[in-house]
């Protein structure tokens, strides 16, 4: 079976009908190059090139050769390029998993961040609660996270990427909406709209923590996943909440958004979480790209390091 080499040299003839020229642009001398045509011509059973005094022309076996060589050469070369573009991270697929709030500011940035950074990683997004995604990440089925801080995940390297702090929801008509910032103490007996302790546990246990630390006691309490979910009770005026900041977009008509008046208010942190190891070179040059735009993630902690 003929070589590639024979099939480059094939083409640079038929292309430049002389052989010096040939020679020239493949940078070899005509000697080998002519034994290139001839063993391929030998190996397909049939003359490629007539020969004259004027230089070389293909024969009607040659032109038609010349096409499938060239359709070769050009899988060949794509092969290559795509083969080099996976090994390096540049090509292929990479699984991305988000938790709702995330998706409102950071999940946005991050994908047009590695869509301009790795044009030709398709991306494929999948959006689930934090324990879901860490035990996907663990099975291979996710190459990145955005999550909540969680206990130690053997296998996992994770690092915060943002920190935001919680602000009060309330309906615009609520009397506190008239203050530019709330004081802990003006929740007391408030009805709570708020994340569910199993589903949104590390929001739940964010805010619940707030309220006993600040020694408030809240009214009735509601329990809604979703942060759009929450913001439309609190329209209903079914009670307050504490969301994150990043749900100020979210903000529909008639609910009013104001920070804690605190020294130190609740914040919520969202992480990055990856495997240790990964096979997948799309994952790695994606890290890279993040380090840049991130440099916080150049300081995570080592893999299964524990996390409040």
């Amino acid at each position: 079976m003929f070589a590639f080499n024979q099939l480059r040299c094939f083409v640079a003839v038929a292309e430049e009908r002389h052989f010096h020229r040939a020679a020239a642009r493949l940078n070899m001398t005509q000697p080998p190059l002519s034994r290139q045509i001839q063993a391929l011509e030998q190996q397909l059973g049939a003359r490629l090139f007539w020969r004259d005094s004027r230089g070389v022309r293909p024969t009607p076996a040659g032109l038609a050769f010349l096409d499938e060589a060239r359709r070769l050469l050009r899988l060949a070369e794509g092969a290559a390029r795509r083969t080099r573009a996976l090994a390096e991270g540049q090509a292929g697929e990479l699984s991305i998993g988000f938790t709702a709030a995330s998706g409102y500011a950071v999940l946005p940035r991050l994908v047009s961040l590695l869509r301009q950074r790795l044009p030709g990683v398709s991306l494929r997004l999948r959006e689930a609660v934090s324990a879901e995604q860490l035990a996907s990440l663990r099975a291979g089925q996710l190459d990145l996270g955005l999550v909540r801080p969680l206990q130690a995940q053997p296998g996992l390297a994770w690092t915060r990427l943002e920190r935001e702090a919680l602000l009060l929801a309330l309906p615009a008509a609520h009397p506190l909406a008239a203050r530019p910032a709330i004081p802990p103490g003006a929740l007391q007996g408030e009805a709570l709209v708020t994340y569910p302790p199993v589903e949104g546990r590390y929001l739940h246990e964010l805010v619940t923590g707030f309220y006993r630390l600040a020694g408030v006691v809240p009214g009735p309490v509601q329990h809604v996943s979703q942060a759009h979910s929450i913001l439309a009770l609190v329209g209903a005026g079914l009670g307050l909440a504490l969301v994150p900041r990043a749900v100020e977009r979210l903000r529909p008509e008639g609910v009013a958004l104001r920070p804690l008046a605190m020294e130190a208010p609740p914040a919520a942190e969202l992480m990055l979480a990856w495997p240790a190891e990964t096979e997948n070179p799309a994952a790695e040059a994606a890290l890279a790209v993040l380090r840049a735009a991130w440099p916080q993630l150049g300081d995570g902690p080592p893999p299964g390091a524990a996390r409040a």
